[in-house]
């Protein structure tokens, strides 16, 4: 492959990755989904699934010739690229999301009310039979997202460690259909701190966070696969119950800052058809795929 070639590739990844640092910025729209619908989420997903704790010895070891083979299995260039354009997204993007929360904070709540709810119906809808125990899982999810709200209302802090585990949280909804990173650190009460990180591009907090979801990425990507082949239906009314029981959070924290039901609901429809603007050029990629 030429030298041209290789640029132009690694281009399109950049902006691949601009596209998904745009939407994994904004809680209720996947990274995820816009890595299937640009193509390279399988390749995402293989890169990641690849990432070997064993080169940690290699590299403490100076086994520079099985370093190497790591480097090469995992397809590093492709993520650094692709994180490149993420980073990129996430500077530009976390200024005007702040500006937002501040200003048009009703707005800006029911937009993302909008996003998160039609996220969890459309992820309903993948599942391919329903069961009672089905809807167990998905009650199950709506008390535990319910409970996990709450915590937006404990002053948890904002410590390395506690931003450490949000990442691990967070940066795993990479990996699952129709679930956003941003909206577990928002639930998690952590997602204006870490725009006022990104902003000022301070490097303590930065770098907890996302070390934690690199961490997580490695020690829960195959669980988490294995979970959804082997119990599809449950891990997604679960996860469908999470969205829906957390979602009151958004409600609420609007709620504070005006009426959502009179200033709120344009912006809520406006959420609702995003999501399914995202949702149908997903469906046509997957229609040309097949």
């Amino acid at each position: 492959m030429s030298p041209r070639l290789d640029i132009r590739e690694h281009a399109g990844i950049y902006l691949r990755g601009l596209m998904m640092g745009a939407c994994d910025i904004i809680p209720g729209v996947s990274g995820g989904t816009i890595a299937l619908i640009t193509g390279i989420y399988e390749r995402l997903i293989t890169a990641i699934g690849s990432i070997n704790l064993a080169s940690a010895k290699h590299l403490l070891r100076g086994d520079l010739a099985s370093l190497r083979e790591d480097i090469r299995e995992i397809d590093l260039p492709f993520l650094v690229v692709l994180l490149a354009g993420i980073g990129t997204a996430f500077l530009l993007m976390s200024g005007i999301i702040l500006s937002l929360l501040t200003d048009h904070a009703v707005a800006t709540y029911s937009f993302f009310l909008g996003l998160i709810l039609a996220s969890a119906i459309l992820l309903f809808l993948e599942i391919r039979s329903l069961r009672a125990a089905t809807l167990v899982y998905l009650a199950a999810g709506i008390g535990a997202g319910f409970l996990l709200t709450g915590l937006g209302h404990l002053d948890i802090g904002h410590s390395l460690p506690i931003l450490f585990l949000t990442g691990m949280i967070a940066l795993c909804a990479m990996i699952l259909p129709g679930v956003s990173g941003a909206y577990m650190t928002l639930v998690l009460n952590q997602y204006e701190f870490m725009l006022t990180a990104l902003r000022a591009i301070s490097l303590p907090e930065i770098i907890a966070y996302i070390a934690g979801g690199v961490i997580g990425l490695i020690i829960f990507t195959k669980g988490l696969k294995y979970l959804l082949k082997t119990h599809h239906g449950a891990m997604l009314a679960f996860l469908t119950g999470l969205m829906l029981g957390s979602a009151r959070m958004l409600w609420e924290k609007g709620s504070l800052a005006g009426d959502m039901l009179t200033g709120g609901w344009p912006f809520f429809l406006a959420g609702l058809i995003v999501v399914g603007a995202v949702e149908y050029v997903k469906r046509r990629y997957q229609d040309s795929e097949a």
